[in-house]
């Protein structure tokens, strides 16, 4: 049995007891997926894994997304593996620096949703002993849970218009930012979808809220200003810190987090001269509303 130690309030667990480098076993598959049901952020710590072996693991819960941004900033090879780093070599960027440096919720831009998010942690920028570049989460089904009861009827039907735009082009206004607009190319790869506000999670059968303030431009079939009154109702309550949970990177960590009830935010606490490396997959929802993978829950 793996040894699963709960490290938030709601969201966060760590789990010892295993080697992601080699294939999972049915009944490791069952607990983390009943893991990811109930804390949503799973740290497996010191892990060694190269990318095709952090695909294999990523790959047991999902297709794999081949990011519209990416660019040349994969693993030669594995263009399923984005890489983020702010470290500079021979004068190139080896990585995407700024990624998810605001509130959002992955992929909630796309048609499928993601599911998981695989990080793993190369390198670590750490000042006086403390580690940087924390990652942060917001749980959202404690969110929906505690909203007043008339607004929860309100939202039962509501569908809200998701745009990669909208995020992108707020990354644009940062000093310094690497990024460029988007290619015409790419807006029409990733244009704007509407999902429902209340999603029920497949494995826990929770009820959670999503609505990312990264992403979400506008609620749908109301009017302008009854959208703007929702949603800055909605992005104030999630918001509110008793919702958070945060991580503090080790090296060799492969954090792994449900993108279905949190939104997440990778905070710019580190110098460029504090090196920060990450290896990352993004796995769809596709599998996870299977019925194959509520079984699989229960093996």
């Amino acid at each position: 049995m793996l040894k699963i130690t709960p490290i938030g309030k709601t969201l966060g667990a760590r789990i010892e007891g295993i080697d992601l480098s080699k294939p999972l076993t049915r009944t490791d598959k069952a607990q983390i997926l009943q893991a990811f049901g109930r804390y949503a952020v799973l740290c497996f710590p010191a892990q060694t894994v190269d990318a095709a072996q952090q695909k294999a693991f990523a790959k047991e819960f999902g297709s794999l997304e081949i990011n519209v941004a990416a660019g040349h900033y994969t693993v030669p090879g594995h263009p399923e593996v984005m890489v983020l780093s702010n470290i500079i070599e021979n004068g190139k960027a080896i990585g995407l620096a700024d990624a998810g440096q605001d509130w959002h919720t992955d992929m909630s831009y796309s048609e499928p949703i993601a599911f998981l998010n695989v990080l793993h942690a190369l390198k670590v920028p750490v000042r006086d002993g403390v580690p940087l570049g924390s990652t942060e989460f917001l749980d959202m089904c404690a969110a929906y849970d505690d909203l007043p009861a008339e607004i929860k009827a309100r939202l039962e039907d509501l569908t809200a218009t998701h745009d990669f735009n909208k995020f992108w082009e707020e990354m644009l206004k940062r000093p310094g930012t690497q990024r460029k607009p988007l290619t015409p190319e790419q807006r029409a790869a990733k244009p704007p979808v509407s999902h429902p506000i209340v999603l029920t999670h497949p494995i826990s059968g929770r009820k959670a809220l999503y609505c990312t303030v990264g992403y979400v431009t506008k609620v749908d079939g109301v009017s302008k200003a009854e959208s703007d009154e929702l949603l800055a109702f909605l992005f104030k309550h999630q918001l509110q810190d008793k919702y958070k949970y945060k991580h503090l990177w080790t090296q060799g960590d492969v954090l792994c987090w449900d993108n279905l009830w949190t939104m997440h935010n990778a905070v710019a606490d580190y110098r460029p001269d504090e090196p920060r490396h990450m290896r990352r997959c993004q796995v769809m929802a596709d599998w996870v509303f299977s019925p194959e993978a509520k079984a699989a829950a229960t093996a």
